[in-house]
């Protein structure tokens, strides 16, 4: 049966094999889901409610942090419905929808970890001309360029997406994503290989080459310096070497993944699929908020403060 041009909805196949555990899959997820909420809201309001905090560099991190929670909304209240659900159709527009705002949330994470390694960059090596490279108004129009242009990326790749003609309609996946439903096409998606080689090598791979070349002048900086200058360095810069190492290689396990599906155990290739929408989120503010002492002081305040007060 020719479905080129009437396929519009898609099977989610991907949970068949977890059928069996259904209930305790669900409770997982939704507890790492609710954590993940839990533990990004907190830094966030943290990092809002208190004035001394109001720096570029924690403005920075509030944006990274709101955006995991973005791309973990994007993906788990999906996740969850199907679990309970044994109709796992899904609209080819719902799954385009899920697959760009997924998208979106990697290429924006990468964008704004290149921000930050600029931002500590500049701190460790400029210090005297900090303040003037790295005013508020600069980090807003960053965080915006974060913003804006993954989405106009992104809204690109849907574009083309649609122009494709879709000759299966089963998805062997647990969510959405768009080289996964480009898999379906029955025509040519030369086109739609040669845009995502080009949103990587603009919109990943110069970010990526950045935060390298940031921390190898850092690390320049730090060698020149006494022992406690490159403490304090560590102290600062750690938590974002963490993060962007965790991301990065989740990412490409992704990719991995996508490549190389139907090529290795079902578990497996759900496991490296997901693993770049499941640590980060999760990871991002509890590596933040332990490592970065002015946030772990502030939380530490925050919850003795009301410790205090459920007790009395």
């Amino acid at each position: 049966m020719d479905y080129s041009d009437n396929v519009t909805y898609l099977i989610l196949t991907g949970h068949v094999e977890l059928e069996k555990y259904r209930y305790v899959y669900f409770l997982v997820t939704l507890s790492v889901y609710l954590m993940t909420i839990c533990f990004n809201t907190i830094v966030i309001f943290v990092i809002c409610t208190n004035e001394r905090l109001h720096e570029p560099m924690y403005i920075f991190i509030i944006a990274l942090l709101m955006n995991t929670l973005g791309g973990a909304t994007a993906f788990y209240p999906k996740l969850l419905s199907d679990i309970l659900s044994k109709n796992l159709i899904v609209s080819l527009d719902a799954c385009v929808f899920q697959a760009f705002f997924i998208y979106t949330y990697v290429t924006s994470e990468f964008m704004l970890l290149s921000a930050m390694a600029y931002d500590r960059y500049v701190s460790i090596c400029k210090p005297l001309q900090y303040a003037a490279i790295v005013k508020m108004s600069t980090v807003k129009k960053l965080i915006f360029l974060c913003c804006f242009m993954p989405s106009c990326e992104n809204g690109i790749a849907v574009v083309l997406i649609y122009q494709l003609k879709l000759c299966n309609f089963k998805l062997n996946r647990i969510y959405c994503s768009n080289y996964a439903i480009v898999k379906l096409s029955c025509g040519d998606i030369s086109a739609y290989n040669a845009y995502g080689l080009f949103i990587f090598v603009i919109a990943v791979f110069p970010q990526v080459i950045f935060i390298i070349y940031s921390y190898i002048r850092i690390l320049a900086v730090c060698l020149k310096n006494s022992k406690d200058f490159r403490r304090k360095a560590l102290q600062t810069c750690l938590p974002h070497l963490l993060i962007f190492t965790s991301f990065t290689v989740t990412s490409c396990f992704e990719i991995i993944n996508s490549r190389l599906e139907g090529n290795m155990p079902h578990i497996i290739a759900m496991i490296m699929s997901v693993e770049n929408l499941v640590i980060p989120p999760l990871l991002n503010p509890i590596i933040y908020g332990l490592k970065l002492q002015e946030i772990f002081n502030r939380i530490k305040k925050c919850f003795g403060r009301r410790r205090h007060i459920f007790l009395d």
